[in-house]
């Protein structure tokens, strides 16, 4: 069975408000739910994809085998394989793919965490759709530790999937909701291993089988899951690293709409959508400028007070990020990606449907040609122009990452890990540059351009050490076999 859902965090005093409200029909359905979900020592499974749970509800048992499926990122499609459980222990039979995957090491799946849950379901009609709208309050626990669960799904049961964009904003206009990324599954892995302070960007899984949209929307939905999670991270931590890898997100995003821009030619939502991505990142940066100049300050009054000009910052991107400006460009990205009017465009249509490889191999290419283009003379061009080419190197980068996995041949492994060392060189040289550049603007909004300590911050006697090592890394980029095609560099 394929399974459409989109899943939408809220909070408690939210899922409340929206629980007695007038969008949902009176009388729902109740239920108490218990899930043990399984896996061998080594998470065999959860590495394959695959999550296997046997769920109690009364006197019923279930067995549930769920895999990864194609959008991972709020709207969710997944194959699933489900059977009565006579008893507390899987079984793993041929009508499922399990048995092939773990051959012997079946014997070895055991508990690893709990799913407790109390669920309440509605059936809503939607225009001509049909949803199912489910909300579960309660808590997944594994090793002693748990994690509250407030969320709803709405899962299509007949209708186009614009439908359940129009509940979740009319959800939304009771009590902010906000696009879910983890599956209860990934919530319980997640508290089996090491609290992380910040999430980066998970390889994407492309196949050359794809056309050029399908693997579109498979980099914006990973990119949009790398967001969620430095997003929940930052708002409940105020993380310096989950800020930063939420920008990277939000750069990431932007610059898929860049390198795909041939599928969607005119489209005035796409443009819309890239302006909004812009304002939002653009609402992070001021908290990650004075970030990078505490790591520098010494311990004193000067700290003391980039310190709390910090904590108004983040005050402001907490404002942003909770605004319902920013919730509803989720949901209108979200909407877009899955049904938006590009996909059914005709004069867009040879683009979209180009094998994902051989467009990959061309937009590489441009990529990294403007790279070259823009990066000799280092020393003698100024700061404006050494910011284009970081952002265009940070394009080659994404680019290169995004598409890693259409050039997985030994040679091209290999040749893909050198590649994007050296990228990563002038991209990182290049960072530190633009930082010497963007720390004036931040001391004088603090006024403090005539502080001597503040003046100290700005590190202006390295930037002829850091154009030179910027160069090199230009060089040694430029030389470097591309990953994506036979033969040397030219």
């Amino acid at each position: 069975m394929l399974e459409v859902e989109l899943k939408l965090d809220v909070t408690p005093d939210a899922a409340s408000l929206i629980a007695s409200s007038a969008v949902l029909p009176a009388d729902p359905q109740h239920k108490d739910l218990r899930a043990t979900y399984f896996d061998t020592p080594a998470g065999d499974l959860a590495a394959a994809g695959f999550s296997l749970r046997i769920r109690t509800a009364g006197e019923e048992r279930v067995q549930t085998i769920k895999a990864d499926g194609a959008t991972n990122a709020g709207l969710f499609m997944r194959s699933e394989w489900e059977m009565p459980a006579a008893g507390d222990t899987p079984v793993l039979d041929h009508t499922t793919p399990l048995k092939a995957l773990l051959g012997e090491r079946a014997a070895d799946l055991g508990a690893v965490f709990e799913v407790h849950v109390e669920r309440t379901i509605w059936n809503v009609a939607e225009g001509e759709a049909q949803i199912e709208a489910v909300l579960d309050r309660g808590q997944v626990l594994a090793h002693g530790r748990g994690e509250l669960i407030c969320e709803f799904e709405l899962e299509l049961k007949s209708g186009p999937p614009a439908a359940l964009f129009t509940l979740a904003r009319k959800l939304d206009d009771i009590a902010p909701v906000r696009i879910g990324v983890l599956s209860k599954s990934e919530r319980g892995y997640g508290l089996v291993a090491p609290p992380g302070k910040s999430v980066k960007g998970a390889p994407v899984t492309l196949k050359p089988e794809m056309d050029a949209a399908t693997a579109f929307q498979h980099i914006a939905h990973a990119c949009l899951r790398q967001f969620r999670q430095n997003e929940a991270l930052l708002m409940e931590h105020r993380r310096a690293k989950a800020l930063h890898q939420a920008r990277v997100a939000l750069r990431r995003l932007r610059s898929a709409f860049s390198l795909f821009k041939p599928l969607f030619g005119e489209d005035a939502k796409a443009a819309a959508l890239r302006e909004e991505l812009r304002w939002l990142a653009g609402s992070l940066g001021e908290a990650r400028n004075l970030d990078v100049l505490i790591d520098r300050a010494p311990a004193g009054a000067l700290k003391a007070r980039l310190e709390h000009a910090r904590a108004e910052a983040y005050d402001r991107v907490e404002a942003a990020l909770a605004s319902p400006r920013a919730r509803a460009l989720m949901l209108d990205l979200m909407e877009w990606l899955a049904d938006g009017a590009w996909l059914a465009d005709a004069d867009t249509a040879p683009s979209k449907s180009e094998p994902v490889r051989e467009y990959a191999m061309r937009t590489l290419h441009r990529a990294r040609r403007r790279v070259k283009k823009g990066g000799p003379n280092l020393a003698k061009v100024d700061d404006d122009a050494r910011h284009e080419l970081r952002k265009d190197a940070k394009k080659l980068r994404y680019a290169s990452e995004f598409f890693a996995a259409l050039f997985d041949a030994k040679r091209g492994r290999r040749r893909h890990k050198r590649f994007i060392a050296a990228l990563t060189d002038l991209q990182d040289q290049l960072g530190l540059l633009n930082d010497l550049a963007t720390a004036p603007e931040e001391i004088a909004k603090l006024d403090l351009a005539d502080d001597a300590e503040a003046q100290a911050l700005l590190g202006s006697e390295s930037k002829p050490h850091l154009i030179d090592a910027a160069a090199k890394a230009y060089d040694r980029l430029v030389d470097t076999k591309r990953f994506w095609r036979k033969g040397h560099v030219v």
